[in-house]
């Protein structure tokens, strides 16, 4: 298969797929299932992701800054928007011009968004987030105290959600999650009329009693194993293509990219690939990752460069790739779970790094 690209490689986007997913998550719970579609959608496009979940019926997306938020907000004047990283000094009218919810993560913020409230002529909403025990963002318990000792602090703020974040729900059986979840509900009853929300992907397909009101999906939705002691429930949404630029007929004892890290034991056919680390393929995927020549491994030799790798064809059987045919990186024969175990990494880090460079193709 020839790529006419003019970029290096070829993007595919299942939405169909993302679409199956999510309502994989609805079957599985009674609560509102909101959707992450920070990162740029975890790398597949956050406008092109979250036009497919409205389809669905997802009202609510969570995303990282305020700026991921003012521009999912031009798709949409009706969805519910919420800035995982809280609320800047100086940013409170933004919010409220582009009506995207703060979640606000310490005293400090909540200080700010209430005084600023004060200025209006009605309470004005946020999400509460609650640290159980990932020491990141989040009222902690002492916080907790103090906001219960001066309900005032919350005055002029309508909390809509109270939530708090997993720290290890990928792993089955961790009691990290279950004492999460008892902190979270001491938490949550200082709050008894906002909704409840604690399960991340992993939570999801931990504990019903976890789901409490609202879930939050994200890595799972774009395709990754959110149970990794067990075989992956949902369908994978991400393949990578990438195009041969050149093949070379190497001799035995020659040796290949920077610092020579490769030396062949024996005469080769390899092909050099037009992408690299500029492009999200990990530079500790160098001489341990594998990519496909229809449906056979081809091993990744010498240093992953900004814009080329190289792999080895002599293992191959049949007919070799020439110039212009397209490489399977991620699909059928490697997921992104795959890769990211290969490279030393998270599947997460796998998405999030795939690179502007790709033409992105979506699938309905």
């Amino acid at each position: 298969m020839a790529n006419t690209s003019l970029t290096p490689g070829r993007l595919t986007i299942d939405l169909g797929a993302l679409k199956h997913n999510y309502r994989l998550f609805q079957s599985m719970t009674s609560a509102r299932v909101a959707t992450a579609v920070k990162a740029d959608g975890y790398g597949t496009g956050m406008i092109k992701v979250a036009q497919a979940l409205i389809k669905e019926g997802c009202d609510t997306f969570f995303v990282a800054t305020a700026q991921e938020g003012v521009t999912l907000r031009a798709l949409d004047p009706s969805i519910r928007i919420a800035i995982l990283g809280g609320l800047l000094p100086g940013a409170e009218e933004d919010y409220l011009a582009h009506q995207i919810l703060p979640c606000l993560s310490s005293l400090e913020m909540i200080s700010r968004w209430a005084a600023f409230a004060k200025t209006k002529d009605h309470a004005l909403p946020a999400i509460i987030h609650v640290d159980t025990a990932m020491n990141r963002l989040g009222l902690s318990e002492d916080d907790m105290r103090i906001l219960a000792a001066d309900p005032a602090m919350l005055e002029g703020i309508d909390v809509l959600t109270v939530m708090s974040h997993f720290a290890s729900s990928d792993e089955k059986d961790n009691p990290l999650s279950a004492l999460q979840a008892k902190r979270f509900a001491a938490a949550a009853a200082h709050f008894p009329d906002a909704e409840k929300s604690l399960c991340n992907s992993s939570g999801l397909f931990r504990d019903p009693a976890w789901h409490h009101d609202m879930v939050r999906i994200g890595y799972a939705l774009y395709g990754g194993n959110p149970t990794p002691e067990s075989a992956n429930p949902v369908k994978p949404v991400v393949r990578l293509d990438i195009p041969v630029l050149q093949i070379r007929s190497v001799k035995k004892g020659e040796t290949i990219g920077y610092n020579a890290t490769h030396r062949f034991e024996k005469d080769t056919t390899t092909a050099t690939l037009g992408f690299g680390y500029a492009d999200g393929f990990l530079r500790s995927a160098s001489n341990r990752a594998h990519v496909y020549w229809q449906g056979q491994p081809c091993p990744v030799i010498g240093r992953v460069s900004m814009d080329l790798v190289t792999i080895d064809l002599g293992g191959l059987i049949g007919p070799l790739p020439a110039p212009g045919d397209v490489i399977e990186v991620l699909g059928p024969h490697q997921g992104v779970d795959a890769l990211a175990t290969t490279c030393g990494t998270n599947g997460y880090e796998i998405l999030t790094s795939l690179g502007p460079r790709y033409a992105r193709h979506y699938l309905s």
